[in-house]
């Protein structure tokens, strides 16, 4: 009869890093998810930082997917 062999099991070992790596990626993404979130909710509204519309042309689709309201 023929014998089953089972392969052992690779242990697959995960590179390490430290918050200090890690730190200055949070913070830009960070900053990017507070910058688009300006755009899409505040944009157009009291706190302007561009006049006309055509930045509120531009998230007017993501306002209403996230929520908010725009007219």
């Amino acid at each position: 009869m023929s014998e089953v062999t089972h392969a052992k099991p690779v242990a697959v070992a995960t590179p390490p890093f430290s918050l200090s790596q890690v730190l200055p990626w949070l913070i830009f993404a960070g900053m990017l998810l507070l910058v688009a979130m300006y755009f899409i909710s505040a944009e157009q509204g009291a706190a302007a930082l561009f006049s006309g519309t055509a930045v509120h042309e531009w998230v007017h689709d993501g306002r209403h997917l996230l929520g908010f309201p725009c007219h």
